[in-house]
This record gives C-alpha cells, structure tokens and sequence, in this order.
C-alpha cells in the first residue's frame, strides 16, 4: 500500500532535518514523500537535497499560505492514503507508517485513518508537554467538541473528489473544517490506530498570539456551524478539552 505524506515547509531550515530523518528511517517501503516548499531562503532546499533521502517531489514557488502548499501537495499525491507531515514535526518511530498501513490493509471499508500525538518542547523532540489520545471515533462526539490530531489523519484520495480541498480562505482551522467534513459525512468511515504517529513541537500558528487565538475560534465556529456539528456550546468543549491532554502529559512524567 501506497502512503503520501505531504510536508509543506518555508524557512524551516532549523526543523526539516529531523522530519526528512524521520520519513528516512521508516521501515515501509512503499512510501511517497512530497515537500511542497513556499520559496525558503535559508538553506530549507538544500537540506532537502542532501537528507530526502525518500523525497519523491520537492516543489518551490511562492503560495498563498500552508493550506494553500497542503493543496498543492494534494493535488500531486498518488499514494492510496494521504496525510501531512509538519516541517517541523516528525513521525514517532521507524514503524509508525508500518502499523498505520497494516490497519489500512485489514480494513478495506475505511476512508481514514488517526492516531495519537504528542505535543513536544522545541528544543527537545523527547520531552513531551501534551499528551492527546484520541480514542474511538463517535459521530456525535463532534458536537462536543472532539477532533483527530490532523497530523495523523490520512484519507483515502479517492475520496477528494466529493471532500474536495482545504479552504484557503480560512488562516488558521483549515485542518479542523477539512476534517469536519470528512468526519460528519454519514457515509463516511474512519478507524483509530491507537499509539503516538507524530511528536509535533509547541509554537503553532495558532497559539501564537491572542489574536490568533480569535482567529482560530472564530474560524472553528463557522466550520462548526457549516458542517452541523455545533455552535458556541461545540467551541466551548472543544478548548476544555485541552485541558486533560496537559495532565496526562504530566502523569507521565511523574509516573
């Protein structure tokens, strides 16, 4: 089985080593690594040349932002399942792709598939800050509040053609609608692979300043609201459960 995964960098000099190390060390070998680069100046290419050593694609041009690189991206993939990985993030272990695939193979009625992550420190891909288990997904769970890590959600590419895109239009909760949409569709069927996938660094555009902060509600809102799901009471729960992923996070560090 095929897998895409789709980096989408700019300026991550300082981070795309470690995803290109984690991508290289898989042990599945039917991988397609495409890294859709919005024009890096600092040195982003040229690690890409010397450490993908499993990049099929790299593409550099200016975009309209990472959503609009994600399409891109998309719009390239080949492989039967699709998901994206963060310039500055990388895949849990050398098997992460192996335990993913073998669940997609012995579930031919899936559309997708997620996973845990792990929210880790900058400076330090081991030291985990935030735990989020996902679970098992409930159709009625979006409504209050409950969504997948995108960096572990891969879907089937065939089923692009009635989810369609990410919405460009949107800065910050493209991922979250995107999802929405897949995920409240009734003909829709996903499975959990419980375990970590991805350790993914603090420092996210969302988390970056009050505004973004807004922003992002503001943008989950109306993706609640476009897809069904919920409204205020919906964005409510969905910041409080935040909450639990920092305590197992510290459980674990004093257990």
């Amino acid at each position: 089985m095929k897998i895409t995964l789709i980096t989408v960098s700019y300026n991550s000099a300082a981070t795309i080593g470690d995803t290109l190390r984690s991508v290289a060390e898989q042990t599945h070998p039917d991988i397609e690594h495409i890294v859709i680069d919005g024009g890096s100046k600092d040195g982003t290419l040229d690690i890409v040349r010397e450490q993908g050593q499993r990049v099929s694609l790299c593409v550099s041009e200016p975009d309209r932002g990472i959503y609009d690189g994600m399409n891109k991206g998309l719009r390239r993939a080949s492989g039967e399942f699709v998901g994206f990985l963060n310039a500055d993030d990388v895949l849990a272990d050398p098997e992460a792709i192996a335990r993913m695939a073998s669940l997609l193979e012995r579930s031919p009625q899936a559309d997708a598939l997620y996973a845990d992550l792990v929210y880790v420190k900058a400076d330090d891909l081991q030291a985990v800050v935030r735990h989020w288990h996902s679970g098992v997904f409930a159709r009625a769970s979006l409504r209050r509040g409950w969504m997948p890590p995108h960096p572990t959600f891969y879907l089937r590419r065939s089923r692009l053609a009635d989810i369609g895109e990410f919405d460009i239009r949107l800065r910050i909760a493209a991922d979250y609608d995107f999802m929405l949409r897949c995920l409240s569709r009734p003909d829709f069927s996903v499975v959990y692979l419980p375990g970590i996938l991805v350790r993914m660094r603090t420092g996210g555009a969302s988390n970056r300043s009050l505004q973004a902060l807004v922003r992002k509600s503001r943008e989950d809102l109306g993706a609640m609201r476009r897809s069904g799901v919920g409204g205020i009471g919906t964005l409510i729960c969905k910041n409080l459960r935040k909450i639990p992923q920092f305590m197992r996070a510290s459980s674990q560090k004093t257990g």
